[in-house]
């Protein structure tokens, strides 16, 4: 992993909010950032609002807090970026693609479910997982699923792909229109 990867560990709450857009980690980050604006103020704009004595503790108190936020974000850091190459279980992608491609629906769905449970934001699982839902005929779910891919800025290098996916899901989406019945009011010849 790259040196600059750790620059978001400095600022507690920063790398969750970054590299997994974890919103639980934001009151943690604006925590911080009040605590920062607090201390400033106390000690240079007005000095004397505050008791010296209590922006020193303050302070020391802040900076213990953030070299602990640091040395734990530094540890955390690369399973918040590749959660798949540090996890212990195994990665399943590979051979939730053999299903896919040998047709085997049902399998390909388990596997990429236990692919998404370790990184729920990984577009090409979630690309096979919107195919499989084609292919079993659930064009709604497979119409929401490209939808949220398309959020997601992880999925920008995977645009080519959403659009063939989404051009796919239409032409089902149409062939299946076309198989329902469009005029109910002529009557059937007996």
């Amino acid at each position: 992993m790259e040196a600059k990867h750790y620059a978001t560990c400095f600022w507690p709450g920063l790398a969750e909010l970054w590299w997994r857009g974890r919103l639980s980690a934001l009151p943690t980050a604006l925590a911080f950032t009040l605590v920062v604006n607090l201390i400033l103020v106390a000690r240079y704009l007005y000095p004397g609002w505050i008791h010296g004595g209590l922006v020193s503790l303050a302070f020391w108190g802040g900076l213990i807090t953030l070299f602990f936020y640091i040395i734990r974000t530094a540890r955390e850091l690369p399973s918040l970026i590749n959660p798949r190459e540090t996890s212990q279980e195994p990665d399943r992608f590979p051979d939730a693609r053999i299903a896919y491609l040998s047709g085997q629906w049902e399998e390909a769905e388990g596997l990429l479910t236990d692919v998404l449970a370790i990184e729920p934001r990984d577009p090409p699982a979630l690309l096979l997982l919107t195919g499989v839902y084609r292919h079993t005929g659930r064009l709604e779910a497979a119409e929401l699923l490209l939808r949220e891919i398309s959020r997601l800025e992880v999925a920008d290098a995977w645009l080519l792909e959403i659009e063939t996916e989404s051009k796919r899901l239409t032409r089902a989406v149409n062939a299946g229109n076309d198989l329902e019945p469009t005029d109910t009011k002529t009557p059937c010849p007996a």
